[in-house]
C-alpha cells in the first residue's frame, strides 16, 4: 500500500514536470527573437521531444502496472494452490479416519457376532 502511495506521488511529480517543461519551452520559444520559420521548427522539435518523453514515461508506467498485476496474480495462484493442497490433505485425513472407524466397527460387530454364536 505504501509503495503504491509513493509511486502515485512520483507519477504526479513526473507528469507535473513534463507539463511544466512543455509550457516553459513553448513560452521560451514564443518570446525568443526568431523568424517564423525558425520558431515553427523549434516548436515542432520541442513537441517531438515532449511526445517522446511522454511515451517513454507512459511505457514505463505501463510496464510497472503489468508487473504489479503479474505479481498479484502469481501471489493469488500460490495462495490458491496452498488452499487446495491443505483441503486435499484434510480430505485424505478424514477419509483415513473414516476407514479406521469402519474397520473398528466391523471388528466389534464380528466380536459381538462371534460371542452370540458361542453363547
Amino acid at each position: 500500500m505504501e509503495t503504491t502511495k509513493h509511486s502515485n506521488y512520483g507519477t504526479g511529480f513526473l507528469v507535473g514536470a513534463l507539463v511544466g517543461g512543455a509550457v516553459g519551452a513553448v513560452v521560451a520559444l514564443l518570446f525568443a527573437p526568431k523568424s517564423g520559420r525558425e520558431l515553427r521548427r523549434d516548436i515542432a522539435d520541442r513537441s517531438e521531444e515532449l511526445v517522446d518523453k511522454a511515451q517513454d514515461f507512459f511505457n514505463k508506467e505501463k510496464d510497472q502496472v503489468e508487473n504489479a498485476v503479474d505479481d498479484v496474480v502469481n501471489e493469488g495462484r500460490m495462495k490458491a494452490e496452498r488452499i487446495v493442497s491443505s483441503a486435499r490433505n484434510q480430505a485424505e485425513s478424514l477419509l483415513s479416519n473414516a476407514e479406521q472407524v469402519l474397520r473398528d466397527a466391523r471388528s466389534r460387530a464380528k466380536t459381538v457376532k462371534d460371542k452370540s454364536d458361542q453363547g
